[in-house]
């Protein structure tokens, strides 16, 4: 059995709050107390409060003393009850008179019955639970109201305390064992978990640790786990906090929480401080409009002091966590700060192959399930996005009704996450169906037929999010630069769609906006960007910046005039001949565009191995009549189309 590790103590200079405790001061066992003392109470009361047995009226009471059934009484001066037994032993209740009339007191005398007068004296404690009670109850009150008014004063004096988490050697938690992936970026961090281990090393050689290292990357990429990995591997004290937690409403709060991190981490000696989403007090100062932010430049003012006021041999770094390192203030990011920046990407295939691997070990997989094909499948998506992934396929799986995770659950999982819920309520008229179905035919044809084209996966025509139809490419390796054939070949790709509306039905629809959107901007970038263009030549303008930066706010325009009449005239240029191959594409292939067209009208989902099955059947020499007569059927029914609408 595994030795039971003690839980970590509360960090130096901070005043835990006690188990039990409620944030009030009050302890929360309090209210268990007041009911108990109010049961008691009642507990108390019911034993001394009379028990009736027998209750009988005085009349009866006179007539069985006359009958000679009565053998004695006891009578309560204070309360005239008459509490009396029987010959046969029984006992019996009875409310008198105050004063015994002498008639009745001669009657009992008569019949020998045994007289008892009883004066009760009372108990002490209840008679003087009336009296003090309600002082009780004002004292508590005020005594209640005291204690939560010290509670918030002594919160609000503590409050440029800092509220970074602290983890302790007794509680590693991640390891780099749960990071998947990421070689180069573990490397970098275990730099700083040996040095922190054993400094001596780097002192031998006269090597100096960086002070701060910052993480950069995507969303989703596993900055905070690798971070947290560096905590587990560590094994020093690890400081967590987020770069909002700085941030109040008070003046100069910000400033004193990061004093205050700093002295912390200073008492433990070694440790490590790792600041989230940094990029919330590390903007850069004086920009945006109206000027910058006092109270965030105050904390990044101090945050920069502090990391100049210790020394590498200290034993403490700092780590930090962004995905806008562009935003970041230059002086954060000099020398002797956040000297080291290390890059987590999105995971390359190897990458993915692992974190899938990681995800899908607690999930009960069928035999079917290639981890290959959905990394191969998944490219551009982050560890957070594999998680969700692998998670959406599990939930297709429950609502199947199966009882493993099969690559079919997978493919709809990727649909779902790539384009979206499909719309099965949404009912489309023939005419919009036929539509729908020659534009993603297009896409897929100039997908399947150009030799620089990502391969086409599939296509369809059932509405998924806020498409019709969708037509999806996986390309067959991560691709990290883009060359100009592959660019001119995607463009042509983007404008298949319309170019087949436009052949079929010899007009256009709004169902392309998207794609022309896409196109121009892509046109764009191979012009001011890229350097694409032979007429504008090795030049290349930027995006503009963020206004809220104010890096582009009162700026003048990068060129002139006339250069930005030549970028778009090249900006069309290219998006012309882009739609003339598209065209001239199309054309030579107008029977194998007609021919997937029907069959995605009948199957509505086909895939790129069946769009390639049926090219080459169209592509074939001499067609049968069967394969002319379903043309000539698919053209009579777009042209009653096009007269309809």
């Amino acid at each position: 059995m595994a030795e039971k590790k003690s839980p970590p103590p509360p960090p130096a200079g901070r005043n835990p709050r006690l188990p039990g405790k409620s944030d009030g001061g009050w302890p929360r066992w309090s209210i268990w107390v007041v009911v108990g003392i109010f049961a008691l109470l009642l507990t108390v009361m019911a034993a001394f409060s009379p028990q009736d047995s027998n209750e009988i009226s005085y009349d009866e009471f006179l007539t069985k003393v006359e009958n000679d059934e009565v053998a004695s009484i006891s009578f309560d001066n204070t309360t005239a009850r008459i509490t009396g037994e029987l010959n046969n032993g029984e006992t019996f209740r009875s409310t008198g008179l105050t004063q015994w009339p002498e008639a009745d007191l001669a009657t009992l005398r008569a019949h020998d019955v045994e007289f008892t007068p009883d004066t009760p004296t009372g108990n002490f404690l209840l008679n003087l639970i009336p009296i003090f009670l309600p002082f009780m109850i004002v004292i508590a009150f005020f005594w209640w109201m005291a204690r939560r008014q010290q509670s918030q004063m002594g919160g609000i004096m503590s409050i440029g305390r800092s509220k970074a988490k602290t983890y302790t050697t007794e509680r590693p938690g991640t390891t780099f064992a749960d990071v998947a992936g990421y070689a180069a970026v573990k490397k970098e961090v275990t730099e700083v978990v040996d040095f922190l281990k054993d400094p001596s090393v780097f002192a031998d050689i006269g090597a100096r640790i960086p002070k701060g290292v910052l993480l950069v990357g995507p969303p989703g990429t596993g900055k905070t786990l690798i971070a947290r990995a560096v905590a587990g591997e560590a094994g020093v004290p690890f400081l967590s906090v987020t770069g909002s937690d700085f941030m109040e409403m008070f003046v100069g709060v910000g400033a004193s929480r990061v004093r205050d991190l700093f002295n912390e981490a200073r008492k433990m000696g070694k440790a490590i401080i790792f600041v989230d989403e940094i990029d919330s007090i590390g903007r850069k100062r004086g920009a945006g409009l109206g000027g910058g932010h006092d109270e965030r430049e105050q904390t990044l003012n101090q945050m920069l002091a502090e990391m100049d006021g210790f020394e590498p041999t200290e034993g403490i770094v700092m780590m930090a966590a962004t995905n806008r390192p562009d935003i970041l203030d230059p002086a954060l990011l000099r020398p002797g700060r956040f000297d080291r920046q290390v890059v987590v990407p999105l995971p390359e295939l190897d990458d993915r192959k692992e974190i899938l691997a990681v995800h899908i070990k607690h999930k009960k997989m069928a035999d079917d399930v290639d981890v290959n094909v959905i990394a191969r499948g998944t490219p551009g998506m982050s560890g957070a996005d594999l998680a969700n992934l692998v998670n959406e396929a599990a939930l297709f799986a429950v609502r199947s009704g199966d009882k493993r995770v099969s690559a079919h659950h997978f493919d709809m999982a990727r649909d779902r996450v790539l384009m979206g819920v499909k719309r099965d309520s949404m009912v489309l008229s023939e005419a919009e169906r036929e539509a729908v179905a020659y534009h993603e035919t297009g896409h897929a044809l100039c997908a399947a037929l150009l030799p620089n084209a990502d391969p086409l996966h599939k296509v369809t025509i059932i509405p998924s999010g806020m498409a019709l139809g969708v037509t999806m490419q996986l390309p067959k390796e991560d691709r990290h630069i883009y060359r100009r054939d592959y660019i001119e070949d995607r463009l042509v790709v983007m404008l298949g769609g319309r170019m087949a509306e436009e052949l079929v039905f010899d007009m256009t629809s709004t169902g392309a906006s998207d794609d022309l959107l896409r196109a121009t901007e892509t046109a764009q970038k191979m012009v001011k960007e890229w350097g694409m263009s032979d007429k504008v030549g090795p030049m290349a303008w930027g995006g503009s910046g963020q206004v809220f930066l104010g890096d582009s706010m009162m700026n003048t325009q990068e060129f002139s005039d006339e250069t930005a009449r030549v970028i778009d005239e090249e900006t069309q240029r290219i998006l012309l001949d882009a739609e003339d191959r598209c065209r001239d594409l199309l054309t030579t292939n107008r029977n194998a565009l007609d021919l997937v067209a029907r069959n995605l009208l009948e199957k509505e989902t086909i895939d790129g191995a069946e769009v390639d099955r049926l090219i080459g059947i169209a592509a074939a020499p001499g067609p049968s009549a069967a394969l002319t007569d379903s043309v000539t059927a698919t053209d009579s029914v777009a042209a009653d189309s096009m007269g309809e609408s």
